[in-house]
Formats: C-alpha cells, sequence, structure tokens
C-alpha cells in the first residue's frame, strides 16, 4: 500500500520506522532483532536507508592504496524481508550520489519486481568519492531530478526507447524536508523553494530531517504552506542515547541541540543518558499528537531500546 494511502485511512497519528542496513560482511542477526522489536508496534511503513560507494584509503608496504566499496549494502534484500516475513510495507531509499539514472531505473524495476508501492528520493550524503560516470550513462544532480525520474516511469516513460510499450510503474514517491534547512543551502528561505521543486516534480509527501525543538517543524510546515506546498509533513525524531550524540548530530547533521537537553545530557551519568534522551522525545511526541500530526517518523537506525522505553511512555 502506498504511503499516501496509509496516512488517508488512518484515524490516528501513525508511528513509522527507519533502519540502517549492517555493515558490509556483517551479521543480520542484529537487525532481525531490531525488526522483531519493533514490528510489535504495528508499523504501516519502515524506511531502510541506502548507501552509495565510498572511498577508503590504507596504508600497504607499496604506499596508499585507494579501495572503493558499499560499506551497508543490502537495501533491496532488506526490503523484501520486510514486505514478505513481515507483512509491513518497506521504503527503501533512492539516492542521485553514487548512482546513474540507468543503475536507478533498473532498481526501481527490480522494487516493482518485489511489489514494493513506495520509495525515499534523496540526494544522497557527499562524499569524498565520485564515481566515475560511464560514457552514455547520465545522473541526477539534485533530488527533484530524482524524483523526476521516478515521475516518468510512472508514466511509463523509460530512459530507452526501445521500452515505449513498458508498463507505468506507480509509485508513492517521499522526500525529505529541512525544518533548520539542508545545510548546502543559504537560507531557510531559499530551502523552501528547494523542496517545492521536488513537491512540483511530483513528490507525494515529505518527511523531516530530526529535530528536537517543535517550533521548528510547525514554523517549518507553515512556511510550505504558504508557498503551496500541500502534501503530507512527516516529523521526524531521533532519541539521543549517547553523550557523544550531543556533538556528533549536530557536526553531521547540520541542526541544533536546545540547550537546555544538552546541559542535562552532558552533566549527566552514562546510564541515565537514555532515560533523558526518552523523556525529551516523549514531551515532542505529546504534544505532536495533540496537533493530529500525519505520522511521526523515529530514526532508530539500530539500537531499539530506546524505541521501546519510549513506546512504554506513550502507550502504543
Amino acid at each position: 500500500m502506498k504511503i499516501t494511502e496509509h496516512l488517508s485511512k488512518a484515524k490516528e497519528t501513525l508511528i513509522s520506522f527507519e533502519i540502517i542496513p549492517p555493515k558490509r560482511g556483517g551479521d543480520i542477526k542484529s537487525l532481525l532483532s531490531t525488526l522483531d522489536d519493533i514490528i510489535k508496534y504495528h508499523p504501516p511503513f519502515i524506511d531502510i536507508t541506502s548507501h552509495a560507494a565510498e572511498v577508503n584509503y590504507e596504508e600497504t608496504k607499496d604506499g596508499i592504496k585507494i579501495k572503493v566499496k558499499r560499506k551497508r549494502p543490502g537495501t533491496l534484500g532488506i526490503c523484501a524481508l520486510i514486505q514478505n516475513k513481515y507483512n509491513v510495507d518497506a521504503v527503501p531509499h533512492v539516492l542521485c550520489d553514487g548512482f546513474t539514472k540507468e543503475e536507478t531505473e533498473d532498481f526501481i524495476i527490480e522494487l516493482r519486481y518485489l511489489g514494493i508501492d513506495n520509495v525515499m528520493a534523496l540526494k544522497g550524503d557527499t562524499k569524498d568519492f565520485k564515481k566515475p560516470v560511464k560514457y552514455g550513462r547520465t545522473t541526477n544532480k539534485y533530488a527533484s531530478d530524482l524524483v523526476a525520474q521516478i515521475t516518468d516511469l510512472k508514466k511509463g516513460k523509460y530512459l530507452e526507447d526501445t521500452l515505449l510499450d513498458a508498463d507505468p510503474m506507480d509509485f508513492c514517491i517521499g522526500v525529505s524536508g529541512y525544518p533548520e534547512k539542508h545545510f548546502e543551502s543559504p537560507n531557510l528561505k531559499t530551502d523552501i523553494q528547494f523542496i517545492k521543486k521536488k513537491f512540483e516534480s511530483g513528490a507525494d509527501y515529505i518527511v523531516t530531517q530530526m529535530f528536537f525543538d517543535n517550533k521548528k517543524y510547525f514554523d517549518y510546515v507553515e512556511l510550505c504552506r504558504a508557498e503551496g506546498i500541500t502534501i503530507p509533513i512527516i516529523p521526524g525524531l531521533k532519541i539521543i542515547n549517547l553523550r557523544s550524540n550531543v556533538l556528533n548530530i549536530p557536526r553531521s547533521f547540520h541542526i541544533d541541540i536546545p540547550t537546555e537537553l544538552a546541559d542535562e545530557v552532558l552533566a549527566s551519568k552514562v546510564e541515565d543518558v537514555t532515560d533523558i534522551g526518552v523523556e525529551w522525545t516523549f514531551k515532542q511526541v505529546e504534544e505532536l499528537l495533540n496537533k493530529n500530526v500525519p505520522a511521526i517518523h523515529f530514526y532508530i537506525m539500530t539500537e531499539s531500546t530506546p524505541i521501546k522505553k519510549l513506546m512504554m511512555k506513550i502507550n502504543r
């Protein structure tokens, strides 16, 4: 089922999750354990992140060797597992960076074979490695370009003219939004124009970057609506469960941690950090539920203990 259908049929705010594949060569048992933990909360959909190739520099006796590999493959297989074992809609992330349009089209076709109805279209994290693009192949520079490509596939428009008789692939397309602006945007007003372009290119819903101050989400929604962006905007939340999160999250995601939260975490004992994070997120959730947001999307990645504690508090 499409995410937009889940949202339109819901009688209360939905709860969804986002996970990350195991590292290359890792064991899927830990992922299965996480899935078993979160499935009991009956999420209508689960996002699975995708990762482009990265370059690693390794010092050897013969000098510096460059190795290029994907550290976290497996998005497609995990999607198949979630759809078929758990009967939950999987939302694979599809990236611009590191993938050609041709690879994207092949990936979308494989998703259709699996009966997957939803994708999250993202630019991707900019890496120091730029994948060489072979002659005759093309890439999507921005997320709005990727959305436009998937929208073309929804209309049965493929890259190769020989596929003119191919069937349309009617996917529901999600995109990311940034209540504190994307780090590449000069300001929030400009960033809203970028999300508007995604909307005009065919995006069906928005999931926001994590935030720790609900006012930023509510202000963001107002700005989007003022620009004529009418699709659902789902707030994304992250539970702080490590003291290092207070420093790493702002560095990695270019967002603010409220002073009150940061001070409490940094002054606390290590064993108390998760409870502090859960309590902060619980207050966010209460307000969001009272405002009847369409859904709340939790970035849990690999650790399910914090979300289990939170779900007990919100009685879900």
